[in-house]
């Protein structure tokens, strides 16, 4: 029992370094939802959703591979290879998309000064992927969380200075410094600098990991790296295709006029961000889980310690799936400064249930990444994408965002079940089926009771009552496995 409590203390620390910056982002919410307008929002969401993409395209799985190959090749030659790559093919995407800014631009009909400090963000987060990557793979996740939780206590704090104090200060002191760098309607590109400085003040304290690098390029285990990796990339690519392109769907397949599209991707975004909770929960366990999985790979027990993992994170999912659902209409009081933005709740419940099965889809996903068969996984996530494109252009010109959100937890639905499917046949682990099913199904039900019946939604009573229902027969199904996990020696 002394693996899982280790497993469990490790997760808590990850699941504070996630939970208190989104937290913070938590707290931008209501300040942007407050301050822009839906069309600024959805101008904003747009931006972040390209950014996804090319965050992506920059990091090329290497963090993946590293993980993969720390644990099986001399170390100080993945943390240099994996580091030398991603340096310079940062440096080179830096001076191509620089000179190219201005086509950029134009092409996306966006401000330049946007797309340059994009370029700058981009380049910066991909040359912290391996310092971050080295303190996880070295069991040190205090420092990781410090780290993790001062880049966005810094993006929180100059979000708050340039949108809420700058104005005021500039017009007090008029010919002082801070009136030069106010500018008016510029909040979206105030959100961008703050990006920008805490990405920069993050590569800072992570420098010395490039000064202790020993520079030594192994090119044979770069090239086993990286044909581990591009699988690896091709699935991100199509994942952030599942999660953030249905904004840029929204803006292709609505029969609207451009503002009203704008408007309408805003209010989706700001109600989609509803999910944090479901997010926090599932990205903590991965941050957690991920070296566990691969340090373990070889113990006796490792499949059956996997299916219980597997069972537990559906247990904490299902209660935090059904407590949000049930107070999501406090939370939008909350989230949502501008009423405007609460036509689209309809969409929560179900975005909320798509992060669960992407959730489980990553506990799942646990087989292709031990048995190096990354490309079955690039073909799963392929597949969602599919799904994702195919159901957004069907749908959304005759459901608008409720179309996208169908197609989200359709697509994850999807993989989930392709990954169980193929994992029982190339690295078959005992997962509980009966457990796992009959506490995700009694989650959905009584949360699409208690948010779509009206009369069980005017009040609270059915929906506390369900929570207390559910976590009596977890206790009742768990209570010996858990008694034998908590118990101290």
């Amino acid at each position: 029992m002394s693996l899982y409590k280790n497993l469990f203390k490790q997760t808590a620390i990850y699941g504070i370094a996630t939970v208190v910056p989104r937290i913070f982002s938590f707290l931008l919410t209501p300040l942007y939802t407050k301050l822009l307008p839906e069309k600024e929002y959805g101008e904003q969401a747009l931006i972040f959703a390209g950014m996804a993409f090319l965050n992506v395209i920059l990091a090329y799985g290497m963090e993946t591979a590293f993980f993969r190959f720390y644990s099986s090749e001399p170390k100080k030659n993945v943390v240099s290879t994996s580091t030398i790559s991603l340096f310079w093919s940062s440096i080179a995407f830096l001076v191509v998309a620089l000179l190219g800014r201005k086509f950029l631009a134009d092409a996306g009909d966006l401000d330049v000064e946007y797309v340059t400090y994009t370029i700058w963000i981009l380049v910066l987060d991909a040359l912290v992927i391996v310092p971050f990557s080295k303190l996880r793979a070295e069991g040190r996740p205090l420092l990781y969380a410090a780290i993790k939780i001062g880049n966005v206590a810094v993006n929180l704090l100059f979000n708050v200075f340039f949108l809420v104090y700058l104005k005021d200060i500039a017009a007090a002191y008029p010919d002082s410094f801070w009136s030069t760098i106010y500018q008016e309607d510029f909040q979206v590109g105030y959100i961008f600098v703050s990006n920008l400085i805490a990405s920069l003040l993050t590569l800072v304290i992570l420098l010395p990991h490039y000064i202790k690098t020993e520079w030594h390029f192994d090119v044979s285990l770069w090239r086993k790296m990286m044909r581990y990796s591009m699988p690896v990339m091709i699935a991100g690519l199509a994942f952030v295709i599942n999660e953030t392109f249905d904004r840029f769907f929204l803006k292709a397949f609505l029969p609207l006029s451009e503002d009203n599209i704008k408007i309408q991707i805003g209010i989706y975004s700001a109600c989609y961000k509803l999910a944090v909770f479901m997010t926090l929960f599932t990205t903590a366990f991965r941050l957690g889980i991920e070296p566990f999985f691969f340090s373990h790979a070889n113990h006796e027990n490792a499949r059956n310690t996997y299916a219980t993992i597997t069972k537990y994170f559906v247990i904490f999912g299902s209660v935090i799936l059904l407590g949000v659902v049930v107070f999501a209409d406090v939370l939008k009081m909350l989230m949502l400064q501008d009423k405007s933005y609460w036509e689209g709740m309809d969409v929560v419940p179900l975005i909320i249930l798509a992060n669960f099965f992407l959730g489980i889809y990553s506990n799942l996903s646990v087989w292709y990444k031990l048995s190096d068969k990354t490309k079955v996984g690039a073909n799963i996530s392929i597949a969602g994408a599919i799904v994702t494109i195919v159901l957004n252009y069907l749908l959304i010109p005759y459901m608008g965002y409720m179309g996208s959100a169908i197609a989200t937890i359709s697509a994850y639905g999807t993989m989930m079940g392709l990954s169980f499917y193929f994992g029982n046949k190339y690295y078959p682990i005992p997962y509980d089926m009966k457990k796992i099913c009959l506490y995700l199904g009694l989650s959905i039900t009584l949360s699409a009771l208690s948010f779509y019946v009206d009369i069980l939604r005017e009040t609270y009573i059915f929906g506390i009552l369900s929570i207390i229902a559910l976590l009596a027969i977890i206790y009742k199904g768990e209570k010996e496995t858990l008694q034998r996990i908590l118990k101290r020696k």
